[in-house]
């Protein structure tokens, strides 16, 4: 929205809860209920209101709910290392985030762990004995995570979950890509792309999380449902593990059911794509990836990969950290989950977002 100051000049006016309810007809009090998940809005309504937001690029006020806290507030973000390609940039959006809170007594510590399902529940421990007033945090194995999360919310210190979920465990809210839409839109890309049969592989993280597990039941329902030609080989469970991306790779391009196409639902792409390039399979296997990094330019660019399906981390972090920042202030409930729609990537919008890469690791480094 634009508007014009005294000389004349236009000027970018940030959307406010009025421009939604102006769009969708509706009142002010039903759009501001709707989107701090207040009670007294129907489930329709509601989406209809987080759509528009969204549409309209609302961003919440962060710095007049931080003046409300008006006291010292500790926020731990607790992330894997491994994969930097996805949990650098939504570090990124976590701290540019914190750096709008003007005028907020905040302290944000980042906590490291190596990668999912390996040190993730020593970090937590680490950052509930530091009594934290919010913690921010991506779930590898939920269900052996559950008692962990539970007694950390018992001890009344809201949790909140960003890029996969942990259900069923109290945590505050969970910010993440739509994982079943990223896997249904993997496999309707393939449909067309393949039309005779053919076999198609998946190598996912590990199963036991469950953004892993989503995108695998959406490609397998979609497959069945648009692409009967294709039959689908038993998953690859890397565990997130570069080494065993790698070995497993080329074991699957080496056998006798050797894949035509294959789904990277992980962002832990390279280890796949350098195993497919050293067997000199990039261009003949079709591959849709996960995410966007600076490898993966040329190869999109090339033709070598088909497609990545990019989960705006970046997004994900700022939303997280402004959700959290929004409970803490005005001590109500946010929307249990807050979903993003993925993005496909192909080679003709690619140029649109390789300056966003660019711009995140800019953003870390400050």
């Amino acid at each position: 929205m634009t508007s014009a100051d005294k000389t004349g000049n236009k000027h970018t006016k940030a959307t406010g809860i009025r421009d939604i309810a102006e769009a969708l007809g509706t009142s002010i009090g039903t759009v501001d209920r709707a989107l701090h998940g207040r009670s007294g809005v129907k489930a329709r309504t509601k989406a209809k209101v987080l759509r528009m937001a969204e549409q309209l690029g609302y961003k919440p006020n962060i710095a007049a709910r931080s003046l409300k806290l008006n006291r010292k507030v500790r926020i731990a973000a607790v992330f894997p290392r491994e994969i930097a390609a996805f949990f650098d940039p939504l570090r990124a959006g976590i701290q540019a985030a914190a750096d709008e809170a003007v005028g907020m007594q905040l302290t944000l510590d980042f906590i490291d762990f190596p990668r999912l399902g390996s040190g993730d529940l020593t970090a937590l421990e680490s950052a509930a004995s530091k009594k934290f007033d919010g913690i921010l945090f991506t779930p590898g194995r939920h269900r052996e995570l559950a008692g962990v999360i539970r007694r950390i919310v018992g001890q009344g210190i809201p949790m909140l979950c960003v890029a996969s979920d942990a259900p069923d465990t109290g945590r505050l809210s969970s910010v993440s890509v739509d994982a079943y839409t990223s896997g249904a839109l993997a496999a309707e890309l393939l449909s067309y792309k393949l039309q005779t049969p053919s076999r198609v592989a998946t190598i996912t993280g590990d199963l036991a999380t469950f953004d892993h597990a989503e995108k695998l039941r959406g490609f397998a329902a979609t497959l069945a449902m648009l692409a009967p030609q294709l039959t689908l080989l038993p998953v690859v469970e890397s565990h997130e593990s570069p080494e065993d991306a790698y070995r497993q790779s080329i074991e699957l391009l080496k056998s006798r059911t050797r894949p035509d196409a294959i789904y990277i639902s992980t962002a832990n792409s390279l280890p796949v794509l350098r195993a497919l390039d050293e067997l000199k399979l990039l261009g003949r296997v079709q591959v849709i990836a996960t995410d966007l990094f600076p490898e993966l330019v040329p190869l999109i660019e090339s033709g070598k990969v088909l497609a990545t399906l990019y989960q705006r981390p970046e997004a994900q972090g700022k939303t997280a950290f402004e959700t959290l920042i929004a409970h803490l202030a005005d001590r109500e409930r946010p929307v249990k989950t807050h979903r993003f729609a993925p993005h496909i990537i192909l080679r003709t919008n690619l140029p649109l977002f390789v300056s966003r890469i660019a711009g995140s690791a800019e953003t870390m480094k400050r």
